[in-house]
């Protein structure tokens, strides 16, 4: 199988590669694409040898085509959309590892061109969660999450008959702040945020994990998913990681999935699903598990968290006026530019301000996307 990989320098890009190199008489590596990481870029290309290589700025692709002038080059969003559909005899998977909206349009094109999605762009679901389910119907392919959370409850799920599920319960680490009162948070560092607890994952995630925005994007992302109405999807806080998700059903038996904080597992899935392939990761040792804990996500504590449900409840384009100003807001304090806190007064202003549509097309969402950002950013900067 020829795998595309949109984000490959990224963490869920480079552990995709892992599960392709213990595989390599399964799986060729077709096209990649990545954002600015030249230098990592060159390494995979001589490894992997892809076919198509795609980078943001046209000045790296130029560097790229005079040091490897057997491989076609492209750049910018116009590249992401050939590399999802980069012609091939073969079946292709694409593994949507970019972080952002960015991450819309190719899994659009992806999916017309009649290719499975593995997808770890939660975004893809909240912004355009609307355009995509009628589109997986009508070009028959499947999106396969890789999230951990939703991996989770897709295994959980399997084999079971959607009108028996009771409710889906997503976990939450908690990170960064999980034990942090509204007061502390007023003075929190970047270096302070970027501290998760139990992953290692990229910065904008990891940012969003400490706010929880993660978390109300994926019960959005739940609700496309599985076609769970928002009341029957749950959040608790776990801070071990061990459980990614339940699922109760209606004979009040409840299904959980469980395992290390490892996310080539939730890959190795994707990629062999609907297989499950031998994966060499770390197994789960109970008799050292000490206990496993659940809390209550106070939305006093988390504010962004109902913001996010509320705004995937409403539909239209409020999910994508949350999520462009959430990415802006979370760059900007990446940058140093505002304070933790005030991504969430970035993002009810936003909700604010920019009235909601019903009509959702591909070109309005890419539309609202970018005039957020840039009252954002010449806002706020």
């Amino acid at each position: 199988m020829n795998i595309i990989i949109l984000g490959v320098t990224g963490s869920i890009g480079q552990q995709t590669l892992d599960i392709i190199r213990n595989h390599s008489d399964r799986f060729q590596v077709l096209c990649v694409t990545a954002y600015s990481n030249i230098e990592k870029l060159k390494e995979i290309i001589i490894e992997f040898h892809p076919k198509y290589v795609n980078i943001d700025k046209y000045e790296d692709k130029e560097i790229l085509e005079k040091l490897f002038p057997e491989v076609n080059f492209g750049f910018g969003t116009k590249g992401l959309v050939v590399a999802a559909t980069y012609p091939s005899n073969d079946e292709c998977l694409v593994v949507n590892a970019i972080v952002g909206s960015a991450g819309l349009e190719p899994t659009v094109a992806a999916i017309k061109a009649r290719r499975n999605v593995a997808l770890a762009n939660k975004e893809t679901l909240v912004i355009g969660g609307e355009l995509i389910k009628p589109l997986l119907k009508e070009y028959q392919v499947s999106l396969i999450p890789i999230d951990s959370e939703h991996s989770a409850i897709m295994q959980c799920l399997k084999n079971e008959e959607h009108q028996t599920v009771k409710r889906i319960i997503i976990t939450a680490s908690g990170g960064s702040f999980r034990d942090y009162t509204r007061k502390q948070l007023e003075n929190v560092t970047v270096k302070d945020a970027l501290k998760h607890p139990n992953w290692q994952m990229g910065a904008k995630i990891t940012i969003d994990s400490a706010t929880m925005m993660n978390k109300g994007l994926e019960v959005i992302e739940a609700h496309y998913l599985f076609d769970m109405p928002y009341e029957r999807i749950e959040t608790v806080l776990h801070p071990q990681s061990i459980i990614h998700s339940m699922v109760e059903f209606h004979d009040s038996s409840v299904i959980a999935q469980l395992g290390n904080p490892d996310m080539r597992v939730p890959i190795n899935y994707a990629l062999f699903h609907p297989n499950r392939v031998k994966y060499a990761g770390e197994s789960l040792d109970f008799l050292k598990i000490q206990k496993l804990e659940f809390k209550e996500l106070s939305y006093n504590q988390f504010p962004l968290l109902k913001l996010a449900i509320d705004a995937g409840k409403e539909k239209g384009l409020s999910p994508a006026t949350l999520n462009a100003a959430n990415e802006a807001a979370v760059a900007l304090f990446l940058e140093g530019k505002i304070s933790f806190l005030d991504i969430e007064t970035i993002i009810k202003d936003c909700l604010k301000r920019f009235t909601h549509q019903e009509k959702v097309t591909l070109e309005s969402i890419l539309q609202r996307d970018q005039e957020v950002r840039d009252y954002c950013f010449n806002t706020y900067r």
